[in-house]
Parts: C-alpha cells; sequence; structure tokens
C-alpha cells in the first residue's frame, strides 16, 4: 500500500489540475498525508490498518475542493492502481469506498 500511495501522491504532485493544493507541504506534512492516505486505503479495504485521521469533513473545511479536482485526482489513483496492475474487480471495491466520502470531500 505504501508504493501505491507514493506513486499517488507523485502523480498528485505533477498534475496541474490539482498540484497547487500540495505545494508548499514541508517534508512532516508530506509524511503525515502519505502515511493517513495509506492507514486510509488498508482500513476502508478490510485493514488490518486503522485510520486515525480526522473526518473528511473536518479534513477538507474550507478547502472548497471542485468536482473537476476531484475528477483529476481519482483519475490520478486510477492511473497508480493501473500501474500497479490491481485488478478491476479491486480497483472498483476501492473506488466506491472513497467514492463515498466524496459528499465530505467537494465543495467543503
Amino acid at each position: 500500500i505504501k508504493q501505491v500511495v507514493d506513486d499517488f501522491v507523485a502523480n498528485l504532485a505533477a498534475d496541474p489540475r490539482v498540484n497547487a493544493r500540495f505545494k508548499g507541504l514541508d517534508a512532516a506534512k508530506l509524511t503525515k498525508l502519505q502515511t493517513n492516505l495509506a492507514d486510509q486505503i488498508c482500513d476502508v479495504t478490510g485493514g488490518p490498518c486503522a485510520y486515525l485521521g480526522r473526518d473528511m469533513k473536518t479534513e477538507h473545511a474550507g478547502m472548497n475542493i471542485t468536482e473537476a479536482e476531484w475528477n483529476a485526482t481519482v483519475e490520478d489513483l486510477v492511473k497508480t492502481l493501473n500501474k500497479f496492475k490491481v485488478e478491476p474487480k479491486e480497483q472498483q471495491e476501492l473506488l466506491s469506498a472513497l467514492g463515498g466520502m466524496k459528499k465530505d470531500i467537494v465543495g467543503q
């Protein structure tokens, strides 16, 4: 999961549609982001990890993330999942689990 998250974060950082959100993150904040993402992915796919970060609504409050940014982020994740040859069924399961968080992220 760590390798997938590291690649996903690299995709986000390289994507001009969303990378402004990540500019200026110092090493500690970047590490925390990666750890939280890995724990969250591990948690929503059945563990054994537990996501201990803030809830998505609190975490994204005031960020005004757009639908276009959400879509770009999903595309960046799919690019990573394809790179690591994650099967379509497992990709859909993960995207469905994460998709349930969209209402707490977009437009907050």
